[in-house]
């Protein structure tokens, strides 16, 4: 199974590993890679700041006791993290300060992005490219979570790692949904199947068809917005994945669609956690893009499907640029939670 990431190396090596042998052209896209996640990193930063401000104002004390374990659940609560989380996280966080013998909140902050980084490591993955062609990927979310925004921000990241990608216009229930997607296909330099007022099940059929027949590495289908309360919406969308299924045994794939991701507007807060839940049971997700955390102030609800549904995390987002959309690293965000 391959991925389009293997072409962008690591920052740097694990500890303790031998470089000795890495390839020049190794360190050479190491060394260009850094600049561009550094500038990532300080984005995130920034966009998780009035997070970050809730969350560090606790450790501003010169001394650990009772009533900072109580300021920071209410911090971590007001972030979002939600009760699961918040209760694990702080349970965690005594016992590794009564281990370590730590003295300081400085000492316990750090013990605190270490449990964080526990936490949200099993959400860090990476999206599988193959092994059959095309990969099929369905995206999913609610009306204004910048679903299509981040089609074609993956578009590009596909496009650019030198996979071919065909986009399925099968949101037609959104007023201009199909130009908007057609808008990006022409920046990205990709095709794109639609039909004006067509069946949105028939045009991810086609395009299905269409990706096999092309070659394509990956079909990304846009389907329809839905409220996880929209039940005869959310039918539609199931219907949608039989048919995708359908249009897979067709085209001779073994399995489709590959992934079904769920994109969720950042700013939603324990309301993300919901909608998870709702089109996980719906469509058996496997993967969300989080969009939008920038200038928000709940970007704790990570924490919160980490423990309560932990789907992977294959993208999040801190702005509107094409490039502004990255892989999620656990400890990356730990950091920015508690810069």
């Amino acid at each position: 199974m391959l991925s389009f990431f293997k072409k962008k190396p690591p920052l740097a090596p694990d500890a303790g590993a031998d470089t000795s042998a890495a390839a020049p052209s190794d360190a050479v896209a190491n060394t260009a890679a850094a600049p561009a996640r550094q500038s990532w990193l300080a984005r995130l930063k920034a966009g998780l700041g009035k997070t970050a401000s809730g969350l560090s104002s606790v450790f501003g004390g010169s001394r650990i006791d009772e009533a900072l374990f109580e300021d920071l659940e209410n911090a971590l609560l007001m972030a979002d993290a939600g009760v699961s989380a918040t209760t694990y996280l702080i349970a965690q966080l005594r016992q590794r300060a009564k281990d370590s013998q730590a003295q300081s909140p400085e000492q316990l902050k750090a013990l605190l992005i270490e449990a964080l980084t526990e936490l949200l490591s099993p959400l860090e993955r990476s999206l599988p490219i193959g092994p059959e062609q095309p990969t099929v990927v369905m995206v999913a979310g609610v009306n204004g979570a910048g679903k299509t925004t981040s089609i074609g921000k993956l578009t590009h990241r596909l496009a650019d790692s030198g996979a071919s990608v065909l986009l399925a216009a099968a949101d037609t229930f959104r007023a201009a949904a199909r130009e908007q997607l057609t808008v990006w296909a022409e920046r990205n330099t990709v095709e794109i199947v639609s039909q004006e007022g067509g069946d949105p099940a028939a045009v991810a059929y086609d395009a299905v068809c269409a990706g096999k027949a092309r070659k394509k590495d990956v079909v990304l289908i846009d389907t329809a917005g839905r409220l996880p309360t929209q039940l005869h919406l959310m039918e539609e969308l199931k219907k949608m994945k039989r048919v995708v299924a359908k249009a897979g045994v067709a085209s001779g794939l073994q399995t489709c669609p590959h992934e079904v991701l769920l994109v969720i507007d950042g700013n939603t807060g324990q309301n993300a956690l919901a909608q998870v839940r709702a089109f996980d049971d719906a469509l058996g997700l496997t993967g969300l893009v989080i969009t939008k955390l920038d200038g928000t102030a709940k970007g704790g609800v990570l924490a919160a499907i980490a423990r309560e549904r932990p789907v992977p995390v294959y993208f999040i987002g801190v702005g509107e640029q094409i490039a502004e959309l990255e892989t999620f690293n656990a400890r990356e965000f730990a950091q920015a939670l508690l810069q």
